[in-house]
Parts: structure tokens; C-alpha cells; sequence
């Protein structure tokens, strides 16, 4: 049976969201900073961000709750080993582990932000990196969004299948220090980073 709150979310194009102009430069980076090769995609959506990564090497594998995100992945590169899957499932028993991990901008439209930082734990190998991303949320963004009037444009309650968790660095950091991992580095990308859009946390298995 279906867990009622995996979201399936409708993928149209093949194309890049707006992120990358801000994401993806600094998360190869990150990940270039180690030599392994091999990478896990938790969230990998319509598979743009792993056909980039297997552009520069990396062995990808990945899963997506979205079968339709699924079928734009395969229309990109067939080639790719995405495959339909949740972070609610016990993937390292079906993966394996790797010693990187990526997921962009998934933690924020999660009802079981635990569940996930388990998966990101059991799917590591141990020394694994992961590297994850979520929209910025800060007391000076916070308030620059009140005082501009901007407030109720970004914490939408009529975004289907949205935003339902709104992480600070605090936060994000608690969730995953919870399950064992230790928080490495934080880059806070686009705009200045009081007024980040996005902030990116790496954090390791010991």
C-alpha cells in the first residue's frame, strides 16, 4: 500500500529547474572535493542534476517517488540507474551503500524529515558525505520577508504538493546530527547569504 504522504509530483520537461543556476556549480564542488566517484541522488526528480553529475564521471544511481519524473529521466539518458523509490523505503537494503549522497531541495516537502535523514544515514558508507540543500530560512530573511510584504508569497499554504517544512541551519543540522552525522560545511547560495535562496550543509558518517 501506498504511504499517504509520498507526494507525486507532475513532471513535464526534461529541463533544469530554476536551482541550477545556484546549486548545482557549488554542490560539484562539494562533492569534487572528494575522489570517489560513486553518488546516490535521494529526490533525483526528472534526473537533470544525475545526467550533469555523469557528465563529469560520476556512477550515478538514484529514485524518485514520481514515476513521471521517472519517465523525463529516461527520455534525458536512458542510461541512467534511476529507478521509482521513496525515502521512506529501506533503500540501503536494495542499494547498497555509497560513500556520496546528494538531494536538492527534497527535505523541505517531506512529512517524515527523520525517516529521510535515516535513509541519507543507512545509505552511507562509513567516511560517506552527504550533501544536502533546502530553501534558506534565517531571522534576517524571515524578517526582510515580513517587512517587504513578500511573507505570505513565500510561505504559501496554496502551492500544491509545496513547501510544508522551512529549515534554518539549526534545524537541518539537529535533523541529521540526530541519526550520527556530523555537519561539515554550510554555503549559503544565491543573493548574499544573510538573504541566501538556498543553503547547502554537507555532513559525514564517522
Amino acid at each position: 500500500m501506498k504511504d499517504e504522504h509520498i507526494i507525486d509530483y507532475t513532471y513535464t520537461s526534461k529541463e533544469a529547474s530554476h536551482t541550477k543556476a545556484y546549486l548545482w556549480g557549488p554542490v560539484l564542488e562539494l562533492l569534487g572535493a572528494r575522489k570517489e566517484k560513486r553518488v546516490f541522488d535521494l529526490g533525483c526528480g526528472n534526473g537533470a542534476f544525475a545526467h550533469h553529475l555523469k557528465s563529469f564521471g560520476y556512477d550515478v544511481m538514484g529514485v524518485d517517488p514520481s514515476p513521471e519524473g521517472i519517465a523525463r529521466a529516461r527520455e534525458l539518458d536512458p542510461s541512467l540507474n534511476l529507478e521509482v523509490g521513496n525515502a521512506y523505503e529501506p533503500l540501503a537494503n536494495r542499494y547498497g551503500t555509497v560513500p556520496l549522497l546528494v538531494s536538492l531541495e527534497v527535505v523541505e516537502h517531506l512529512y517524515y524529515p527523520r525517516r529521510f535523514a535515516k535513509s541519507v544515514f543507512d545509505l552511507l558508507e562509513p567516511g560517506g558525505m552527504a550533501v544536502i540543500s533546502t530553501p534558506y530560512h534565517g531571522y534576517w530573511k524571515n524578517l526582510a520577508l515580513a517587512v517587504s510584504g513578500k511573507f505570505d508569497f513565500h510561505f504559501t499554504a496554496l502551492w500544491d504538493h509545496g513547501h510544508i517544512k522551512f529549515w534554518s541551519v539549526t534545524t537541518l543540522s539537529q535533523l541529521f546530527e540526530e541519526q550520527g552525522l556530523k555537519r561539515c560545511q554550510i554555503r549559503r547560495v544565491g543573493r548574499v547569504p544573510l538573504f541566501a535562496k538556498s543553503m547547502i550543509l554537507t555532513f559525514k558518517k564517522s
